[in-house]
């Protein structure tokens, strides 16, 4: 039974959007006694996640978690967002799964008695991903599959196609936060997602250029240059878009890689073959995990090259994003090669980011780390790399990093 006394407070307010630092604070407990914090959530596939902190009330019997340093639990230290970030899954090899953004993300946060166990407060942090006014359309035109997300407000905006992994489906949330700074944005699904195949013979660059032309064509798009977000896998389609349609000025480039892997990719009368994967780089770790990091050969070596993707020829800004711990391949190498190739061009149109400590999914602010995954082209659990607070810290820089520079490289003027 919650006493009444003893009042857990979440602010500026218990309704925020999802990439939104929030203030958790606890009132009236006995003072320097011990409390545990604890979150939870349960995700669209039902896979509950969860994180916990010891705490200890200060003289005046509060504790200010943007203040107070936990003990224990699933991280030590001052940690503002810890009991976010911080939250893993029941169930092994899981990210969190929200597959529509209609609906907030429900965080439950409870104080215990740090002695008894006992419930002293509880409260529930909703964390959307939709200024009001926003417009959510599903998108079936032609062959493309995706979701548009249109901000409120008087536009024209800029627009950007999002792309999301190998595993398929679309990326909602960080399509929808991005769209709340003021951009038209098409997260747009290739794979795996309604009447996509799981796994085409091939992928056409033709189906990604359809896409571009239906954004630009929407009235609330500025007509001037049009972004590309992408991640993992997609990197590779971002950098073809890129290298071949007119009109692309800025292209952010997640983990990925300068070659084409899995599904050969076709535009017009070009294949490019995907990278044959060296079988003998693959190993097991103790708990049962592949370990694929170096499973790729080196996209520049003479066999290799006709998977490569020529971004000599692509006139756009880059902005690389590694995380030199991704487990799933070797994403810093392959983004200094990218680099390399356009400085041997002549081209300076590039920033790299690099973050230490960080693993392969970084995603929007605040999401729980994820250490591991199944891995859709191979069917088995990998290691994703990474520690959780680096990681954690890398996708709060790479957020406003992203921001920064579609702000920058894309036309912003009439954004609210």
């Amino acid at each position: 039974m919650a006493s009444s006394q003893i009042r857990l407070r979440i602010l500026p307010s218990v309704r925020c959007l999802f990439d939104k630092l929030v203030q958790l604070k606890v009132e009236g407990l006995a003072p320097h006694k011990p409390v545990e914090l604890r979150s939870k959530l349960v995700d669209d596939s039902g896979v509950t996640f969860k994180a916990s902190a010891l705490y200890k009330a200060d003289e005046t019997g509060k504790v200010d978690v943007c203040r107070a340093s936990s003990l224990g639990g699933s991280y030590t230290g001052v940690e503002p967002m810890g009991l976010f970030w911080a939250m893993a899954p029941e169930t092994p090899h899981t990210k969190i799964m929200k597959k529509n953004v209609l609906s907030p993300t429900l965080v439950e946060i409870e104080a215990l008695s740090g002695e008894t166990g006992e419930v002293l407060a509880s409260e529930t942090n909703e964390r959307g991903y939709m200024t009001e006014g926003m417009k959510r359309i599903p998108v079936q035109e032609g062959r493309i599959r995706g979701v548009l997300f249109i901000p409120p407000g008087k536009g024209p905006f800029p627009g950007i196609v999002d792309m999301y992994t190998f595993g398929g489906r679309l990326t909602e949330p960080r399509a929808s936060l991005l769209a709340n700074k003021g951009y038209v944005v098409l997260a747009l699904a290739y794979l795996a997602y309604q009447d996509l195949p799981k796994k085409p013979e091939n992928l056409d660059l033709e189906y990604f250029e359809e896409a571009v032309t239906y954004l630009r064509r929407q009235p609330e798009v500025k007509g001037s240059g049009i972004g590309i977000l992408s991640t993992s896998h997609s990197v590779a389609m971002a950098l073809a878009m890129s290298s071949f349609f007119p009109g692309i000025t800025a292209t952010v480039c997640i983990n990925g890689c300068n070659a084409n892997t899995v599904i050969p990719l076709h535009y017009k009368d070009i294949v490019f073959p995907p990278l044959s994967p060296v079988v003998e780089n693959v190993r097991f770790t103790d708990s049962g995990i592949l370990e694929i990091r170096d499973a790729l050969p080196d996209p520049t070596l003479e066999e290799n090259r006709a998977s490569l993707i020529p971004l000599e020829n692509a006139s756009c800004q880059f902005l690389f994003a590694v995380s030199e711990d991704d487990q799933n391949w070797n994403s810093a190498f392959f983004a200094k090669q990218a680099t390399a190739m356009l400085k041997s061009h002549g081209k300076e149109s590039f920033e790299l980011v690099s973050y230490p400590k960080a693993g392969h999914l970084l995603e929007v602010p605040h999401m729980p780390y994820c250490p591991s995954g199944v891995h859709a082209a191979i069917g088995m659990a990998v290691a994703f790399g990474g520690e959780p607070k680096a990681h954690s810290e890398a996708q709060l820089d790479l957020w406003e990093r992203v921001q920064e520079f579609f702000k920058r490289h894309l036309d912003n003027k009439g954004t609210y």
